[in-house]
């Protein structure tokens, strides 16, 4: 792509969403899990371990990935890990890599291994949850819980009406996905989440995460960020706020 029109970027945003906003995260795509974890103990990332474990198993594109490890209510073990995987593409050999990523921490950690994935891509039927193989009385089964965020797409409402943060990312996401070759209506989309955050009354810095992660996979030609910016300098002033005009722009 030309810098006319610059590339969508889901990667990195999705990473700090993770990190910000894991408890909101797990509430929104695994709330059963979420009711089994003790938030009264303080989620820790094993991101420099997680690259230790599968640094010789370059399988495949990862979108994002987290290695967390958090505890359990009542649970018997002190602490377990949560496998985190964001897809950004449809790939024949994710059901394995994901199970071989199972397996190294599980090896690694001799604990409990919850692997999750969020399918990010625009395949409509790609629904990879298991791997697994028979041979001679051997079996292998690898079953592991996935949530395709284009299935959003008939929740609009849904999305429209919860506070969740997670709920603005997947709207952008999935705003991002929708508008890939038509910036003008990308553009259109970007001012409408914008405008929704402004009005939905969040923290400040709530709206300067989100904001940062709007801007991240919304990307636009610098002749419709132009006219962007100054749409959204003239939403600031209507609802007296300022946000996207306070600081400097390249700081998102």
């Amino acid at each position: 792509m030309t810098n006319t029109n610059p590339q969508t970027e889901y990667d990195s945003p999705w990473k700090q969403i993770l990190q910000l906003y894991f408890e909101e995260f797990m509430l929104f795509f695994f709330p059963q899990a979420y009711r089994e974890i003790d938030w009264t103990r303080q989620p820790e990332f094993l991101d420099k371990e997680l690259e230790q474990v599968v640094r010789d198993a370059e399988l495949g594109k990862r979108l994002a990935d987290k290695l967390v490890k958090i505890y359990r209510i009542g649970g018997e073990e002190s602490w377990i890990l949560i496998h985190l995987e964001i897809q950004s593409q449809s790939e024949s050999d994710f059901s394995e890599r994901m199970f071989i990523y199972n397996y190294r921490i599980y090896d690694r950690y001799k604990r409990s291994v919850a692997s999750l994935a969020i399918l990010g891509d625009e395949q409509v039927n790609w629904r990879p949850n298991q791997f697994g193989y028979e041979l001679f009385g051997t079996k292998v089964e690898f079953q592991f819980p996935i949530v395709k965020l284009l299935d959003y797409q008939q929740r609009q409402s849904e999305l429209e009406a919860s506070r969740n943060p997670l709920a603005t990312v997947v709207m952008a996401h999935l705003a991002a996905v929708q508008t890939k070759s038509d910036r003008l209506q990308r553009k259109q989309q970007k001012l409408s989440l914008v405008r929704r955050l402004y009005q939905q009354g969040f923290e400040r810095e709530d709206v300067l995460n989100l904001l940062a992660f709007v801007d991240w996979v919304l990307t636009l030609p610098s002749d419709l960020e132009g006219e962007f910016l100054f749409e959204v300098e003239q939403l600031e002033a209507e609802q007296r706020m300022q946000y996207v005009t306070s600081f400097e722009r390249s700081g998102i």
